[in-house]
């Protein structure tokens, strides 16, 4: 069928503030995407962020400045960038694993080159007498692998950042690779008159050892690698929330034409006031009004409530929703970033953007610790020169200073202790995911719980059966049980579960009918029965008796789902529906309160099942009734009023609270969307991990603390030794790898950390 382009029921679309999206390549740390928002925000009418870990660049701009210069000037930093038409798009279909993949590789090829040439290269170097025919060939054919193709991307970004008149710690380790790579070739192949006899005793013929340094080349870059592996890893693991989020969206959607015919177009072509056709099972596309049909709606993706929502015409739907039962159909009131989805996805990438400028300390100096390395470097090789050394003498000290400053410690610094603490985690039931985790809990005093899937265990379950003394509990079961397990509502599920576990076999169902909205009814053994709401009997005449009626009402109150039962046209129980509160979290409540936090819930759900929970658990702070937005914007006030805020969630719609606060937490039960946006997973439901995740991440903060003391005041000691010719570039690349053997070793003792319970 063919439909003409002004058959659909298209008005011109709105204009919008321009927005322009980036996808930034070549970024390998931090501190880049910090230099191209720089770059950015220099620019007149722009205003720039960049998300290091989904490398997209977000610029609101004046209309009259193009993509395209906002990509030379990007590109004029060192880096590449394209412009984006579909921000949630980029965001999805963003590579995850090949970076990480591509680093890994590298990192094995170095590894399984280092160890048999560095025991190859020390004993030719030291004892000359060990020298077969064709050993330099053999240091070559192990040590070009590592030099060339596993440390090929330090050498690219070098030569980007050199391109640009810039300078990084890739530029740092590239040039100490080359360094120590050509001059040993060059003492290998064209200098051998540089060897020297061996004077007695090992210590004296390793500091006056020939100046071969190919270990020196390949330890540098493994163990640079090795930081980059762990750190390219929990890169792709903060971005991942956002592609879980864009992936929500539909792809396509069922639009209308002018003469009610249906055609399936992409979601870009859909615009504001088009009528759309959502059918059973299938994603509503935006935002908008129910124009026509009835149906049981899944919005636990936007309000994290497990009850399906039932809509009609007249009520408003929200996109990234899901039609459970009836077709609906909608007229679309937000399209593209105006719409509620795409608000949540502003939001959690805002406050990712805002965590990234808090890289590690490394990034945050590397801008003056280079420059300051290469003078030092350049002022040693001059220096001695000017003092009558020879070339030898001078590049051996210059060779020294690159060496033993290279910043392998300090790249593992952070990765190590992550990694242990891991490690560590899993065997309490707890992920840490980031750095940023770790700096969070230096001031923590607020813990902030989300209600369903948190605290109770986000599924509906039968509380309460209040049945007429002519009528058992098992009876009434059975008979609803019968009628509710030919239905899809999760009310209907939750009762029929319950007749399940109650009776032996359920009898069947004759003449079923499903009321949307209201509840079921068919024939069972003969008998009438009907299951619903005291809607549904008022509209078929059937009284509520008094006593019912009270039951209703006192079940309401405590925040309870209520369905009524008839049999032949009476009424002859009451049934409770709820979403119980988990064993454990009474107990977990108290043992936060004895830590000295303050502990609120916030939720989407009513006021009166929110508070029912929080009286049962211990919690006094309760705030109901909230949207997405909602909870990030309370937590932001609690944060203005100087508190430090951990979240904890599991929900879609916790996305973005968890990306605010100061610490997100999510229940590893949860949904992709908020495991991705939080800072540290809890793997058991118990909620007493989420103080053991305090601990941990105390005392996991205090060993990368210890690292990096470690690590920069290895430099500011070492440096001047080297300088002042007291180091052979053989003992400076020994120096180096104990300064990360030392990292590692002290990441190491987070193993054995212990926590009372």
């Amino acid at each position: 069928m063919t439909i003409e382009l002004d058959q659909l029921t298209r008005p011109t679309p709105s204009t919008d503030p321009a927005r322009i999206s980036l996808a930034v390549t070549g970024m390998s740390c931090g501190a880049c995407a910090t230099r191209i928002e720089r770059k950015l925000n220099k620019i007149d009418g722009v205003t720039a962020s960049v998300n290091y870990a989904t490398g997209i660049a977000t610029i609101d701009a004046d209309p009259d400045i193009s993509a395209e210069r906002l990509c030379a000037e990007v590109d004029a930093t060192g880096f590449g960038a394209t412009p984006v038409t579909d921000h949630a798009e980029a965001i999805s279909s963003a590579p995850e694993d090949a970076e990480v993949r591509d680093l890994l590789r590298r990192l094995v090829v170095a590894l399984m080159a280092f160890f048999p040439l560095a025991d190859l290269s020390v004993m030719f170097a030291t004892i000359p007498s060990t020298r077969i025919t064709g050993w330099q060939v053999i240091l070559t054919v192990l040590a070009l692998p590592v030099v060339v193709w596993s440390a090929a991307p330090f050498h690219r970004k070098a030569f980007a950042n050199a391109k640009v008149g810039a300078a990084s710690m890739d530029t740092l380790v590239s040039v100490g690779v080359i360094t120590a790579t050509l001059w040993s070739l060059d003492t290998m192949y064209l200098h051998p008159d540089r060897s020297r006899p061996a004077p007695d005793g090992v210590w004296a013929a390793i500091w006056s050892s020939d100046a071969i340094y190919l270990e020196v080349a390949a330890g540098v870059t493994a163990f640079v690698l090795a930081g980059r592996y762990f750190e390219a890893k929990a890169k792709r693991s903060a971005g991942s929330a956002l592609r879980a989020l864009a992936a929500l969206g539909a792809r396509e959607v069922t639009v209308l034409t002018r003469d009610d015919r249906e055609m399936r177009v992409p979601i870009g072509e859909l615009v504001e006031g088009q009528r759309f056709v959502v059918r059973p099972g299938e994603t509503i596309a935006t935002d908008g009004l129910v124009v026509a049909g009835e149906s049981s709606v899944d919005a636990s993706a936007m309000t994290g409530e497990s009850i399906p929502v039932d809509v009609s015409t007249g009520m408003a739907v929200i996109g990234g929703t899901t039609a459970l039962t009836g077709r609906l159909i909608v007229e679309a009131a937000a399209v593209g970033a105006d719409t509620k989805l795409s608000g949540m996805i502003r939001l959690v990438e805002e406050a990712q953007t805002g965590k990234a400028r808090m890289q590690r300390i490394a990034d945050r100096v590397s801008s003056v610790f280079v420059p300051f390395v290469f003078l030092i470097t350049a002022l040693t090789f001059v220096t001695w020169l000017l003092t009558g050394a020879g070339a030898d003498r001078a590049a051996a000290a210059a060779l020294a200073v690159l060496v033993v400053a290279c910043p392998c410690a300090l790249g593992l610094a952070i990765p190590t202790a992550l990694v242990v603490a891991s490690g560590r985690g899993a065997q309490l039931g707890i992920f840490i995911k980031g750095h940023q985790a770790l700096e969070a809990t230096r001031d923590v005093d607020t813990v902030v719980l989300d209600k369903t899937g948190t605290v109770t265990n986000g599924a509906m379950s039968v509380v309460a059966v209040l049945a007429r003394e002519s009528f058992g509990t098992e009876e009434v079961l059975r008979l609803a049980g019968a009628v509710e397990a030919a239905s899809e509502h999760a009310v209907a599920a939750a009762i029929a579960r319950q007749a399940r576990d109650t009776v032996e076999a359920l009898p069947e169902v004759e003449s079923f009918e499903a009321l949307p909205g209201l509840g079921a009814r068919g024939v069972v053994d003969g008998r009438k029965v009907m299951v619903g709401r005291a809607r549904l009997f008022d509209d078929h005449g059937i009284g509520i008796p008094p006593e019912s009626a009270r039951a209703v009402s006192k079940q309401e109150r405590a925040g309870r789902t209520v369905v009524l039962v008839a049999v032949d046209g009476a009424v002859v129980a009451v049934v409770a529906v709820a979403d119980t509160v988990k064993e454990t979290a009474a107990a977990a409540i108290e043992r936060l309160h004895r830590l000295g936090l303050r502990v609120m819930m916030f939720t989407g759900d009513n006021a009166y099942a929110a508070q029912s929970v929080a009286d049962e658990i211990g919690i006094d702070e309760v705030v109901a009734e909230l949207l997405p937005e909602g909870k990030v914007e309370l937590i932001a006030r609690i944060q203005e009023q100087g508190h430090r805020v951990v979240m904890v969630g599991d929900g879609i719609n916790d996305g973005a609270a968890l990306a605010t606060a100061d610490l997100g937490m999510a229940i590893g039960a949860g949904t992709d969307v908020a495991i991705a946006a939080a800072d540290i997973i809890l793997v058991r439901e118990d909620l007493g991990a989420v103080a053991d995740a305090i601990e941990l991440a105390h005392a996991t903060l205090r060993t990368i603390k210890g690292n990096l003391v470690w690590a920069f005041g290895y430099n500011v000691i070492a440096i001047p030794i080297a300088a002042l010719g007291w180091l052979n570039p053989l003992i400076a690349g020994a120096a180096m790898a104990f300064s990360s053997f030392f990292v590692v070793s002290n990441s190491l003792r987070l193993r054995r950390v212990r926590f009372a319970r």
